[in-house]
């Protein structure tokens, strides 16, 4: 048995598309579990850039059976369109599975995330608008259609009616909005189940059983941990569980059969839109790591908030999914800022606190404790050995490692796939 988590460990935008596609080269099987197409991978592999939201990052490895999970949300009008892009492009995309009981984005999810977003005014929490979180509300309201729905003409036809007639309701009368036609868009949604269906799948067997013959298979984690609905920045977070354990329920596997967990972390911290954000850098420097680092939304375009590494979230991240090692991303970013921070722990009030809050006051009171380490001019780009690094990146590196209590296993010179260094 070889199964490997690959999550986010901060706020999300940490990279965790080039390295899910590094190690998806060993790997036999792919598994994406939760979000969907609000987050965003972009890998770099062959001169090419690929900027995916749904398909795993494995798909660029043709050997690599990919399998989007039963706790994905799905827009199948997206994920065709991010399928035909990859076929263009030359990507064999013949091993994607798509599980069953994945549910379905439909129209009125869209328009009600816009409107629902609206309504809250300056209390808005940032969303995509991509349908994501009202898809996971009828999840849990058991009124959502499933890929299995969405294959059975006569069943999708009576449940999005149904639907359809429930959330006008909703638009006009709460939110002020038009009605929509389920008629609009009835064809077009059993045209994408007819395109669908050579890849829909039963997929916790496959993977169960690919787990017990041996198989290497990787999880592929969406968002961050911070991003994550029950532990996370709330309500500013996803709907879904970024973590390690949202793997388990969203792929149909037991935690005893997860072997390792690595959280991809970036060399200093970003965050996308509103929520406190203790190490937050509102000055030159912060917006040289911007530019520099090119910390701007591959799916919304949006410029990231940038500011230091924050080692209280990385002990927070190490604890809340048990990670057993770390892949640092973008030290190459912080070449020539001179005298780099760390964040050790948060300052409110007269109290010293270690762990991350669970209050947002209590989180938009704190102010970071810093220790300032030296920082180099050096270009590493090209180093492809750690002991090859200048002495200030390692002892920044082994410092984050010191402070996280996980072991840094990966360091990222780069945005391609041989700017990676194994440790």
């Amino acid at each position: 048995m070889s199964t490997k988590v690959v999550i986010g460990a901060q706020w999300g935008d940490e990279g965790k598309g080039k390295i899910i596609d590094i190690l998806a080269q060993q790997s036999e099987v792919v598994v994406r579990s939760q979000g969907g197409n609000n987050a965003g991978h972009t890998v770099e592999a062959d001169g090419k850039q690929y900027k995916l939201h749904l398909v795993p990052s494995g798909i660029l490895n043709p050997r690599t059976l990919c399998i989007i999970g039963n706790g994905v949300v799905v827009d199948p009008g997206v994920l065709l369109e991010e399928l035909d892009m990859l076929q263009e492009q030359g990507v064999d995309t013949h091993n994607l599975k798509i599980d069953l009981r994945a549910h379905i984005i439909m129209p009125y999810h869209l328009i009600l995330d816009g409107l629902m977003e609206q309504a809250r005014g300056n209390s808005d929490i940032g969303t995509t608008k991509k349908g994501i979180g009202p898809c996971y509300m009828d999840k849990a309201e058991r009124i959502g259609i499933r890929l299995c729905d969405l294959l059975d003409r006569e069943l999708f036809t009576e449940k999005a009616r149904a639907n359809t007639e429930f959330k006008n309701q909703l638009i006009t009368k709460i939110y002020g909005g038009e009605p929509i036609s389920c008629d609009s868009f009835l064809e077009e949604y059993l045209t994408y189940a007819e395109r669908l269906r050579p890849y829909a799948a039963d997929t916790t067997p496959v993977l169960y059983e690919a787990v017990q013959a041996g198989k290497k298979v990787l999880f592929e984690g969406a968002q961050g941990t911070l991003l994550d609905l029950d532990l996370g920045t709330y309500p500013y977070v996803t709907s879904s569980h970024p973590v390690s354990g949202g793997v388990c329920v969203g792929t149909g596997i037991g935690p005893t059969l997860i072997e390792e967990c690595v959280g991809v972390m970036k060399a200093y911290t970003t965050r996308v839109g509103k929520g406190p954000f203790p190490t937050e850098l509102l000055d030159e420097t912060g917006e040289k790591i911007r530019t520099v680092g090119n910390e701007f939304g591959a799916t919304t375009g949006r410029p990231r908030r940038c500011g230091w590494f924050d080692a209280v979230i990385g002990r927070f991240s190490v604890r809340t999914s048990g990670l057993t090692g770390i892949a640092l991303n973008k030290l190459d970013t912080l070449t020539g800022l001179g005298a780099l921070k760390i964040c050790t722990g948060y300052k409110m009030g007269r109290n010293v606190i270690k762990d991350f809050p669970a209050s947002l006051t209590e989180l938009a009171a704190c102010e970071p404790i810093y220790e300032v380490l030296p920082g180099w001019d050096e270009d590493i780009t090209g180093i492809r050995r750690y002991e090859l690094l200048p002495e200030n990146v390692k002892r920044y590196v082994e410092r984050i490692e010191e402070l996280c209590g996980a072991k840094v296993i990966m360091v990222g010179v780069g945005p391609g796939r041989e700017q990676n260094i194994l440790r």
